[in-house]
């Protein structure tokens, strides 16, 4: 008999972690400080707020390029 696939919950679309999570933490340990659990996710969360805007940004000066200026 076939094995039944397990139901997939849809809590929300999961974005990609754009961060090294290795290097943050190795920084931050650098630093004499500890990385909590979701602290990657949300600095994550942030690069992708900053790429938005930079986006955004050079979509306004008729640009398909982001650079330097835009962030």
């Amino acid at each position: 008999m076939a094995k039944k696939k397990a139901a997939r919950k849809s809590v929300g679309k999961v974005k990609e972690v754009l961060v090294v999570a290795s290097k943050v933490k190795a920084y931050v340990k650098g630093k004499k400080c500890n990385t909590s659990a979701d602290a990657i996710q949300a600095l994550s969360d942030r690069v992708y707020c900053l790429l938005d805007a930079a986006i955004k940004r050079s979509g306004a000066n008729k640009r398909k390029t982001v650079k330097a200026q835009d962030v």
